[in-house]
């Protein structure tokens, strides 16, 4: 036969959940000493390397223990780049040229694209360039081709493919085989791939936090930034001057979703915001542009963002917000409690409707508290009882002792699985504060 195209049988559903054999014995073909042989080294194939190796060098020993259990000639692991749509050659044993030359393959296109397009392993017994797209593998002389894909959750993550020199037959056992080790494989992969996300995400939002708040002569303030358990997201807080009045401004948002995708749009919107900062000072004008931004260069993106400007006189800030919570105000002598300001719409909803802006009073020694929803949102009880307890715990004071007072009490005994960004600025009483912010900048 020329082509085959299917799902292995109930063998290697039996294979791949062992407490499943026994049932699917009575309808499986017997199973050859040298394919069981097979088996146990397509079984090893994760297990040792998924613990000590890094992905790097799991792909590369995957492939060629794959290449050498199958007795090919080639064997190439290709998996899916998500935000392009297409397979990406990874890794390669007597294939390395796919992997050098940056192969990539549209999901239904050509043999590897149908793999991942019917998520259904496929037999090419004879190559033909009609079948192929990938000029390297006539290059190379394979003559036969064997694929099967990587799943992982009931999602196509890839494809593994092995091929030979010289005209082969691969039969039913070969199949099962390769896709027996597919199925390991893309559980590898996801696990690694999974990891390797958080470790860039965390890396990259670290990157992008304020390496040291500005001194202001006036003011003082302190940050914190806590990772969540699960995905990191795209909280992010900044704090910087503007060039063109000389005034404050403290920035702090949340991109939706996690991973390394949610960390790398929130880098786009800040550095975005910055730009744009740089050309107003008019907090709702600084978000008017970065929602035209977003919705053109990220249109699938959803972003909560508060953007506060302090006068330079520091008696009160101008603050505008894009669908984020509303910072905490401590004023001496009154409790601690939102601000009330204008909530307009979240970066990123289609609809697009004027922003506001809206003046709080901050006299001296008074307290501004920004923060995420991770700080205060709980999934059993009401954003409100968060946000009210979140105001017992501000104190009038330094802000670094605020922001402990503040994590502690907020602290729920247990790891946070959401990611908590915290800013505390404090306008300090005349006696400690030393110059002032005028027109004309530091005085």
């Amino acid at each position: 036969m020329p082509e085959y195209v299917g799902r292995p049988d109930s063998r290697v559903a039996a294979a791949r959940n062992p407490d499943q054999a026994r049932s699917a014995s009575s309808v499986s073909r017997p199973m050859l000493p040298d394919v069981e042989e097979k088996l146990k080294g397509v079984q090893s194939i994760t297990d040792r390397a998924l613990s000590e190796l890094d992905s790097e060098a799991l792909l590369d020993a995957l492939v060629e223990r794959v290449r050498e259990t199958l007795q090919a000639d080639t064997a190439a692991v290709l998996l899916l780049d998500h935000p392009s749509g297409q397979l990406v050659a990874t890794a390669a044993s007597g294939l390395e040229e796919e992997v050098q030359q940056g192969v990539r393959v549209h999901i239904g296109r050509g043999f590897a694209g149908r793999i991942a397009a019917q998520a259904a392993p496929v037999v090419l017994d004879e190559v033909e360039h009609t079948k192929v797209v990938n000029p390297i593998l006539l290059s190379k002389g394979i003559r036969s081709l064997m694929g099967a894909p990587l799943i992982a959750n009931g999602v196509v993550i890839g494809v593994l493919h092995v091929g030979t020199l010289k005209p082969r037959k691969f039969t039913n056992d070969d199949v099962d085989l390769l896709q027996l080790a597919a199925d390991r494989a893309a559980l590898a992969v996801q696990a690694l791939q999974a990891q390797l996300d958080r470790v860039a995400a965390t890396a990259l939002q670290r990157s992008l936090l304020p390496s040291d708040l500005p001194a202001v002569p006036g003011l003082s303030m302190a940050a914190r930034y806590v990772a969540g358990t699960g995905n990191v997201g795209g909280d992010w807080y900044d704090v910087f001057m503007l060039p063109s009045s000389g005034e404050l401004c403290a920035v702090i948002g949340d991109v939706a979703g996690s991973g390394l995708r949610a960390a790398a749009i929130m880098g786009r919107v800040r550095s975005a915001l910055r730009a744009y900062a740089l050309e107003s000072s008019d907090p709702a004008e600084i978000l008017g542009r970065l929602e035209k931004k977003v919705r053109y260069f990220e249109p699938d993106a959803m972003v909560t963002v508060l953007c506060a400007v302090f006068g330079r006189s520091l008696d009160e800030v101008r603050i505008a917000s894009a669908g984020h919570l509303p910072p905490i105000v401590v004023r001496p002598g009154e409790a601690a409690a939102p601000a009330v300001i204008v909530s307009d719409l979240l970066i990123g909803v289609p609809e697009v409707r004027p922003r506001h802006v809206t003046s709080v009073d901050f006299p001296e020694g008074a307290t501004l508290c920004l923060y995420t929803d991770g700080l205060v949102e709980r999934r059993d009880q009401a954003i409100d009882c968060g946000i009210s307890k979140l105001c017992a715990a501000v104190p009038i004071g330094d802000p670094e002792v605020a922001c402990a007072c503040v994590m502690a009490a907020m602290a729920d005994g247990g790891p946070r699985t959401d990611d908590v960004a915290l800013l505390v600025i404090r306008r300090e009483p005349a006696e400690r504060s030393g110059p002032r912010l005028h027109p004309g900048g530091f005085s």
